[in-house]
Parts: C-alpha cells; sequence; structure tokens
C-alpha cells in the first residue's frame, strides 16, 4: 500500500506508517501542491495525507475516487465535500482534541495582547519612539471580572474559558447550538442568543465551525450591536468575519480591539491596515504550533490512514456513513 503525503510532517507520523509496511512518499517542494500535482500525485497511491490549505473537492475526487482513505491533519474540514466523499464510499479522517490546548493558549495570548497593545507598542521601540513617561499613553485594559463570551462552545472554546475563568475571574457566556453542562457546571457559564452574546462580551472569541450559518457571521451589523470596549478574538476560520467590516469597525472605534489567528484572505498581505493598528494582535495561524500538537497531529492522521487502508471504521472519522 501507498499512502502520500501533501506536506513534510512530524516524523512520528511517517515512521508509524512506514512500520505498518507501507511505502511513504513525502511532497518536499518548500510550497503547497497545485491541484492538478495534488490529483497526478494521488493517484499513484493508496491514500492521501493532506492539508487543510489542499482543495479536496468534486473535481479532486472525482479523479481520485480509488483512495481507499483520507486523513486531513487538522481539526476542521471545511475544504473537503464531504457530501461527494460519502457518495464515493472514501472515509475521511481528521485530528481532533489534540490540539484544543495550543489553539486556545493562542486565544489567550491574542486577548491580552490585544488587550495591552502588545504587539504595536513592541514596534515603536525599533521606531526609537520609546522615550520618556507619559501617564496618559499606552493604556491599554485589565480583564479581571470582565464577561468572556463564546461563539461555538466545543473543546478549544472550553479550554479558553477555562484560562480566562482561572486567571482573571472573568464571567463566561456562550452561544452554542446546545447546551454545554461542563461549561454550565465546571465554570457557572451561561448559554444566550447570538445578539445578547454580542451586546454582554468584553471579549468576544470565536471558536465554531465554518459553514454557511457561521461565513461572514462576524460583520457590519453585528459589530455594531458589541461593547465600545469590546475585543474580538478569531482562532477558528477567517471566512468567520467579514475583515473589512473588521477593519471598519476598529477605524470607527465601534469596538476597542481584535486578536486573529486566522484572517480572510490567508496569507495575510503585508500592508493591511489591520497589522498598523494599536489595540489589534495578528499571527499567521499558529494555533496548532507546538510540538506536542503537531507531533499528536501526526500521529493521529498516520492511525487514521492505518485503519481505513485495513478497512476500518476509526474514531475520527467524519463520514462513517461510508461503512453503512
Amino acid at each position: 500500500m501507498k499512502v502520500f503525503i501533501s506536506r513534510d510532517i512530524p516524523a512520528q507520523g511517517i515512521d508509524l506508517l512506514r512500520a505498518e509496511g507501507f511505502e511513504v512518499t513525502v511532497w518536499q517542494v518548500d510550497r503547497p501542491l497545485t491541484q492538478p500535482e495534488l490529483i497526478e500525485n494521488a493517484k499513484q497511491h493508496d491514500a492521501l495525507l493532506c492539508m487543510f490549505s489542499d482543495k479536496i473537492d468534486k473535481i479532486f475526487l472525482n479523479e481520485c475516487k480509488h483512495l481507499k482513505v483520507i486523513a486531513q491533519f487538522a481539526i476542521g474540514y471545511d475544504n473537503i465535500d464531504v457530501p461527494e466523499a460519502v457518495r464515493l464510499r472514501i472515509p475521511i479522517g481528521i485530528t481532533p482534541d489534540v490540539l484544543s490546548e495550543a489553539t486556545a493558549d493562542v486565544a489567550f495570548l491574542l486577548m491580552l495582547a490585544a488587550s495591552r497593545k502588545a504587539f504595536h507598542l513592541h514596534k515603536t521601540i525599533f521606531r526609537g519612539e520609546w522615550t520618556f513617561f507619559r501617564p496618559k499613553a499606552n493604556l491599554g485594559m485589565e480583564l479581571k471580572n470582565k464577561t468572556l463570551g463564546i461563539f461555538g462552545l466545543g473543546r478549544i472554546g472550553v479550554e479558553m474559558a477555562k484560562r480566562c475563568k482561572g486567571a482573571y475571574q472573568m464571567n463566561v457566556i456562550y452561544c452554542n447550538r446546545s447546551r454545554s453542562p461542563v461549561a454550565d457546571e465546571l465554570l457557572l457559564a451561561q448559554k444566550v442568543e447570538f445578539d445578547e452574546l454580542l451586546a454582554q462580551s468584553d471579549v468576544l472569541s470565536v471558536h465554531c465551525s465554518l459553514n454557511e450559518a457561521t461565513k461572514g457571521i462576524f460583520n457590519k451589523t453585528a459589530f455594531h450591536k458589541m461593547k465600545r470596549t469590546a475585543i474580538f478574538i478569531n482562532t477558528a476560520r477567517g471566512l468567520i468575519h467579514n475583515e473589512k467590516d473588521l477593519i471598519d469597525a476598529l477605524n470607527e472605534r465601534v469596538i476597542w480591539g481584535a486578536g486573529l489567528d486566522v484572517t480572510n484572505p490567508e496569507p495575510m498581505r503585508p500592508n493591511n491596515p489591520l497589522l498598523s493598528m494599536e489595540s489589534v494582535a495578528v499571527l499567521p495561524h499558529i494555533g496548532s504550533a507546538t510540538i506536542e500538537a503537531r507531533n499528536a497531529m501526526a500521529r493521529l492522521s498516520a492511525e487514521n490512514i492505518i485503519h481505513g487502508l485495513r478497512g476500518e471504521k476509526f474514531p475520527n472519522i467524519i463520514n462513517p456513513e461510508v461503512y453503512l
């Protein structure tokens, strides 16, 4: 059996696959594959280990319908045409849970950085603007006892809420399709409707999946319903917020600040006005970028492929109906 990996991943995953006797090919060029290149390589293999930036759409799937399993090196899968994969009976695996802690850390980091204008003030040192003490200059805001709003209270959202509750005794509210007993009991969190989340949150942190209902939901209308002192955090997907509307809201002081690990589009252009705003912190989508998380993602991806090539149903599958 042959496995193609579309980006160089930690050795732990590759070693697992080779220990099973699979022939493993890793794309070694320091750039993403084009879709024709991905198709060409996948056609020569029995399984694909892909990235969230790979386009696994109807065209790809029908060109590569021989694949016995596709394992995505990510928790999200909005780049994959899941209904088409179901129709073609190709099982798809992801890497849940193992990046929750790392991503929550980044959300917490962005909240702190935005609240104290840290990224902006760091850059003033390079410009020679750190001169003398001004009592009213460079003022940020404190977070203790503020209200944290979570949009999409999954595992990452719960971890973010635990950090905020533990460090700053923040009140936690959330907007979710269903109630979270863990959040309600452990964090004394309160489930609210979307408009109430917007109106009450001092920090609003996005942790939902990207779908038709959430795409662009944080737009001009939403930002205008938030507090003028609110900080908007997005570590989920860039398409969940309208970037032009976010820029306008910050310029017009409709909201106070923002912290982004995801942008729209990605990568962000270096002349994007968000990068020069005082109370904005932007990172290049590094939510899962820890040694521990990436090693675990490599292991889970490899395990998904091993089970898939054996014809076995695996725990991290997103379309189990292919086995019905």
